[in-house]
């Protein structure tokens, strides 16, 4: 390369004579540019590769520049070379424009082809003479299939020869003659595979080019204006080309590989313009924005700069349209083609996608009319625009795209899948769910989980074969969570019967044993498959989501639901017990905790029984309320391990200088931690309100004991907390030391917020090491290889997901907070008020008493058959005033001040409702009362 780019200067002399034209020899032309093509390809690498900038810098004005190209004085050129722009689409001198010769060497690639008449034969037959033409075809030293003339002209004759007779001696001249036709026939259709071969060849080459100086030259060479000016030019005369009716199929592949590059990058282009323009702010990129296009005129009030300045939103549609011609171009074959043209569609949709913004809390401030009135943001314009062509193709598009989601390769379904996805989410008029529902497709991929099931346990052996059975079904499952959170699609898919397949599916029930050597999930994974327990979960992980969304989806049928949900719980119900054991805490088994407390809290309650699609006889119905009484009182066990085990809370404020994807997984479990505490809390929320008619009735899930937060808050704070058996009730001291663990972590989340979004605001003021430690958490290796504006942009994305980590925190500290002060005032106002001690009458009355004050609803004593008598048969006097004496210490000015401050810092902030000075007014009032 480097003899070719000192000797008379080879490559940039050649290239200037791109492309071609010759017709006479239009198969060698092809050639010659294809391999000048590949050669141009690894210069420009190799140059990059070497920073040998003004090399590069040259060849690409001479490709992808639209002004005339001056003759250069000497090789490397000069500063006025260096200040040149590469395009000058947005200035408005256009008189000298050309066209730029990338896109000058793709027209002379001729998509179209002339195919030869097929052969009319008198003598032999068509079927067998296609059959000894095939016989005779044989790969040439290019590598091109041809039929090699001479063979078969001797098995002809040899035919002729073989026959016998006059009647073959006298019809042997036309014999010949239609031997002379085949053979013509035969040469026409090489030229034919010669000519499509080398279409493809220079088709291929020029792709590669194109990548090449999109991927693998320097960014700043190309302005990035110009980057996506060039990009739509090239889209957009590259599906013209392949839309044309007389366009060869055989090119399609190529085409479909270029458009997916080609939208990657443009969509990668535009969302760098969107964080640029939101860093600079809208004055600073607006006066950017004058200075490079020249503009004099002031931006219309919808400001096209936040949103898709340098092409245009019109450039945006016509890349989409042509799009979705290409993929019904394709019709009912080339699905590989299709599986390109899923991934440009995913990329160009992308470019409509919000970002992640950081929850500053302060967005919680707007009123309900200041969002309803607020003018409409270029993302939202952009997605409604985009919607409304996909839909504008109908039920044409739809069916292509169902039928790919359901059948064939798993790389195209996968991809059909998350296009569906994608669709689906944005799709206001829910036309896409509409037909999924009426033609069957969505009942197909139900039905589809059952005939998974089985390949899905072969992936659980230690050795397992190919894994695309597991990423396809992962596609599967994200998309029917997607419909589900639609509640319409919820009630789809509960029509569907998607939780009983779910319950059908044994894979569920194979759970693996767990390495206790992966304590904490730190452990680093030995090889790129992932463990059998990794592979189960992520097996597991989605029929959890799938199932806790449709409970929060379907409020009309959440009866239903629930009882479909349930009986999924009580089909898998040993592997439910295993993860509410939880033997060992990491990463993933908190995940699963968390999610299956959340479904165990929407669909293990009082009046769920009744709605169990099944055939109930006694003995049945004992069994169910067995194992619900099962579940619930694991649940409430996991509250003496989750509330403030030591060994879990050393875990959680150990130091934090860990490198790497470790960060990130410390955040997961602590975000997993406080899941389910609130989900817990919720439960026992939602089993007091729902099973209590009456103050004088309550259901008591908690002894009237403190000394869980006696022993924690005594002098030696560091020793272990008993953990209490799940078949015996916990006592109310949970409750107490969880609102104080919590109210102590909100404060630390929320100052760990405040610094967050105070970085986030001055991330350039950081200092190298900070700034440094920031990207290593999103990217561990290569971090100081890259430049200070990528460092920036790392910085960021790490800091808007601490920032919003941080704010779920403070939501579930919050939920848990109120949850803890409503239960212990409703356990308070009953033992204080209206519990009756057994020494204080005779026992036998006493005991009569007990159980009259204490039944609970029949409905509720019937289904569940949860009887929390049996912790609470023996309160006594004592208890009772040990209760309130410990209450009074441990609900102190200190804690409830705490509380106070909680809500006016946060809870006031995020609604207008607030519940925590009415409870603690109401429990500092309890615990006033005298009870002589």
């Amino acid at each position: 390369m480097r003899y070719l780019r000192t000797s008379q200067d080879f490559l940039f002399s050649q290239l200037q004579y791109l492309p071609f034209s010759n017709k006479e020899y239009e198969i060698s032309m092809l050639n010659q540019m294809s391999w000048l093509m590949k050669t141009a390809s690894i210069e420009l690498r190799v140059t990059s590769l070497n920073r040998q900038r003004s090399h590069t810098q040259r060849l690409l004005h001479l490709l992808l520049d639209d002004m005339p190209v001056k003759p250069y004085s000497d090789g490397e050129g000069g500063i006025e070379d260096e200040n040149r722009s590469v395009s000058g689409f947005l200035h408005f001198d256009t008189a000298t424009k050309v066209r730029r010769k990338i896109l000058n060497i793709l027209d002379s690639i001729d998509f179209s082809q002339e195919i030869p008449e097929p052969l009319q034969l008198d003598f032999f037959d068509r079927a067998q003479i296609e059959q000894v033409i095939a016989n005779c075809e044989h790969k040439d030293l290019r590598g091109q299939t041809v039929c090699n003339v001479k063979l078969l002209h001797r098995v002809l004759v040899a035919e002729v020869n073989a026959l016998q007779g006059m009647a073959a001696i006298g019809q042997r001249p036309l014999l010949m003659e239609e031997i002379s036709t085949v053979l013509q026939y035969v040469v026409g259709r090489n030229k034919l595979l010669q000519c499509l071969h080398a279409k493809r060849h220079a088709l291929e080459s020029w792709r590669q080019l194109v990548e090449i100086i999109l991927t693998a030259c320097p960014q700043d060479l190309i302005q990035a204006e110009d980057r996506q000016l060039i990009i739509r030019d090239i889209l957009q005369d590259v599906h013209d080309k392949i839309l044309d009716d007389e366009a060869a199929q055989e090119l399609m592949p190529v085409v479909a590989g270029a458009v997916f590059t080609l939208t990657a990058h443009l969509s990668q282009a535009v969302l760098t313009e969107q964080k640029q323009t939101s860093v600079l702010g809208p004055a600073e990129a607006h006066y950017a924005f004058m200075l490079d296009s020249c503009f004099t005129s002031p931006p219309p009030e919808e400001n096209p700069l936040v949103g898709f300045a340098s092409i245009g939103d019109s450039s945006l549609y016509i890349i989409l349209k042509k799009l979705l011609d290409f993929i019904l171009k394709t019709g009912g074959g080339f699905q590989r083609v299709r599986t390109h043209l899923y991934g440009s569609l995913l990329y160009y949709l992308q470019i409509a996608q919000r970002p992640d913004e950081p929850d500053t809390l302060e967005a919680a401030k707007k009123t309900m009319w200041e969002r309803l009135t607020a003018p409409e943001d270029v993302f939202s314009k952009l997605q409604r625009e985009n919607i409304a062509i996909i839909e504008s193709y109908g039920a044409a598009l739809m069916e292509v795209v169902c039928r790919d989601a359901c059948d064939g390769h798993e790389i195209g379904r996968m991809l059909a899948l998350a296009l569906l996805d994608r669709i689906v989410s944005v799709d206001k008029q829910q036309q896409w769910l509409l037909y999924l529902s009426n033609s069957g497709y969505l009942k197909v991929l139900v039905d589809s989980l059952v005939e998974d099931d089985r390949t899905l346990q072969s992936l659980l052996t230690p050795q397992p074969p190919l894994l695309k059975a597991l990423y396809t079904y992962e596609s599967k499952m994200a998309f029917l969570t997607r419909v589900a959170k639609i509640q319409q699609g919820a009630l789809e898919l509960l029509r569907s019967g998607v939780i009983v397949r779910l319950a059908q599916c044994q894979v569920y029930d194979m759970r693996p044993e767990t390495d206790p050597q992966s304590m904490f999930g730190m452990r680093d994974p030995p090889m790129f498959i992932p463990t059998p327990v990794d592979r189960y979960r992520q097996i597991l992980l989605p029929a959890l989501q799938l199932c806790q969304v449709i409970l929060t989806s379907s409020m009309a049928q959440h009866l239903q639901a629930a009882g479909q949900v349930l009986q999924f719980l009580i089909s898998h119900s040993d592997t439910i017990q295993a993860i509410l054991r939880c033997q060992d805490v990491s990463a993933g088994s908190l995940q699963e905790l968390a999610l299956l407390t959340g479904i165990i809290s929407k669909a293990a309650l009082p009046g769920i029984l009744s709605e169990l699609d099944v055939d109930v006889n006694e003995g049945s119905l004992m069994e169910l309320q067995g194992h619900i009484g099962r579940f619930q009182r694991q649940c409430l066990g996991l509250l003496s391990r989750f509330g403030g085990s030591d060994r879990l809370r050393q875990f959680k404020f150990q130091d934090d200088n860990v490198e790497g994807d470790k960060v990130s997984k410390k955040d997961e479990i602590e975000l997993a931690m406080q899941q389910i505490c609130a989900n817990v809390m919720e439960y026992c929320q939602s089993l007091m309100l729902q099973s209590s008619p009456t103050f004088q009735h309550a259901v008591c899930l908690f002894t009237p004991s403190l000394s869980e937060t006696v022993n924690r808050d005594g002098p030696r704070q560091d020793t272990q907390a008993p953990v209490v058996p799940y078949w015996r009730l916990p006592g109310l001291g949970i409750i107490i030391y969880l609102l104080k663990q919590s109210a102590n972590d909100f404060f630390s989340y929320y100052d760990s917020h405040r610094q967050s979004v105070s970085k986030l605001q001055n991330v350039e003021q950081l200092p190298p090491d900070e700034i440094k430690e920031l990207c290593q958490s999103v990217m561990p290796a290569g971090v100081d290889k890259i430049s200070t504006a990528q460092k920036y942009v790392l910085a960021r994305r790490r800091l808007v997901k601490v920032i919003n980590n941080r704010a779920k925190l403070l939501s579930l500290c919050s939920f848990i907070i109120e949850t803890c002060l409503f239960i212990l005032w409703r356990h308070l106002e009953y033992y204080l008020l209206h519990c009756m001690p057994t020494d204080s009458q005779d026992s036998l009355f006493a005991s009569r008493t007990l159980f009259k004050s204490r039944r609970l609803q029949d409905s509720f004593a019937s289904e569940t058959n949860l009887d929390f008598r049996s912790g609470l048969a023996i309160v006594s006097q004592h208890d009772l005033d040990q209760l309130q004496a410990d209450a009074i210490n441990a609900f102190g000015e200190s804690l409830q001040k705490k509380l106070l401050d909680i809500e006016g810092l946060y809870s006031k902030v995020r609604s207008r409702y607030s519940f925590i000075q009415a409870l603690v007014r109401r429990i500092r009032g309890l615990l006033r009362i005298s009870r002589n």
